[in-house]
């Protein structure tokens, strides 16, 4: 019989969950997927942990867009991460608007959406309803944990929160907290949204949101994804669909363009509450304070392997984020990999073709077998 735990668009109703905040969640929806095998012994589990507004079709498509997964660069067949050698486990993140509770879900008390009484989260409660999943498919260790950006926020607060429950930490394109600049560029996100008059604080019907708002924020955070270098080469100065300038309010440039269509195109499948509660989540993060403001601390009752990895271009969490990492990993006496990669995409490179970074993160797991 085919145990029901495993497979495409997985739920668990989980729980109770006590949040850094103070609330309890009593019941914690968790929407995910899962490829390959668990082996006998339960020890090929490797955790794959989504970004900002990922979600858990890393390698399916995706049910409202239709693309294929977001990571199957990495994930698949003859891939780093293999369902033919590895049990991939990839969850919707608390807080987020894919099937996992968050502000998009319903308040069992009400019978209405959570909306802005969902309470405030970190990324240590995403990590914790994790732990629950894990608990709950039977894996008492992970053999890795791998993310990207926020995800690789997870991905080291992983061995940090549960530190004999994971063998290694791949840590990706990511920083250890959030620096003023990263706060601040969320911030204009979040005024985006609450200064759309169809917000209404939060009490918006599922077919009028803030949309508006909501495609700004997106349109704002895109830019420190990408790199002064790769915009100028992909678009430049060039006009859209015209020969010279309007001399309006049109998107004359090709860039203009891009980011309207970047923002009208991601209203269509992600919440604007949950945009408020994720970013705040991430701006909260800083791993040395939780750890008695020493970021060595984190790591010292863990024995896990970690490997990180930058790219030269991305000044959203630039090289020198992860050499901070290092610093405190050596400093507990971890043992830890890092490169810096070259390319000219920023800090969206990591979800893009880079057959070295496949290189590294293959011979990190294996090196580990």
């Amino acid at each position: 019989m085919t145990d029901q735990r495993f497979g495409l668009s997985r739920h668990a109703r989980l729980g109770p969950l006590r949040l850094d905040g103070g609330a309890t969640l009593d019941v914690v929806e968790i929407a995910y997927e899962t490829y390959g095998t668990l082996d006998a012994e339960a020890g090929n589990a490797v955790l794959i942990c989504h970004a900002l507004t990922g979600d858990q079709h890393v390698a399916s498509p995706h049910p409202r867009t239709g693309k294929p997964g977001w990571w199957t660069r990495l994930v698949g067949e003859g891939k780093p991460i293999d369902p033919a050698r590895h049990f991939v486990v990839c969850a919707n993140v608390l807080g987020s608007c894919m099937g996992s509770s968050g502000p998009a879900s319903t308040d069992p008390a009400t019978g209405r959406a959570y909306a802005m009484a969902f309470p405030v989260i970190t990324i240590r409660d995403m990590v914790r309803a994790q732990g629950l999943l894990v608990d709950h498919l039977g894996i008492r260790t992970l053999a890795a944990v791998v993310g990207g950006s926020m995800g690789g926020m997870q991905a080291l607060s992983w061995p940090a929160t549960f530190p004999d429950r994971v063998r290694a930490a791949v840590v990706i394109a990511s920083t250890a907290r959030h620096t003023a600049q990263n706060i601040a560029f969320h911030e204009v996100g979040r005024q985006a949204i609450m200064a759309d008059p169809r917000w209404r604080g939060g009490d918006y019907p599922a077919d009028e949101p803030p949309a508006a708002g909501l495609a700004v924020a997106r349109m704002a955070a895109h830019i420190t994804y990408l790199s002064e270098i790769g915009l100028t080469e992909k678009f430049g100065r060039k006009l859209q669909g015209r020969e010279a300038k309007g001399f309006g309010f049109d998107a004359d440039f090709q860039v203009e363009s891009y980011l309207r269509h970047q923002g009208l195109s991601f209203v269509d499948r992600f919440d604007a509450n949950s945009y408020l509660y994720i970013t705040r989540a991430m701006d909260y993060f800083d791993l040395a304070e939780e750890h008695g403001g020493t970021l060595a601390a984190a790591f010292r009752p863990t024995a896990a392997r970690f490997c990180l990895v930058s790219f030269d271009s991305d000044w959203l969490y630039p090289t020198v984020e992860s050499r901070h990492i290092v610093h405190a990993l050596n400093a507990a006496g971890c043992p830890a990999s890092f490169v810096e990669l070259s390319s000219p995409y920023g800090h969206d490179a990591f979800l893009l073709e880079s057959p070295a970074m496949n290189r590294v993160v293959d011979g990190f797991l294996r090196g580990g077998a």
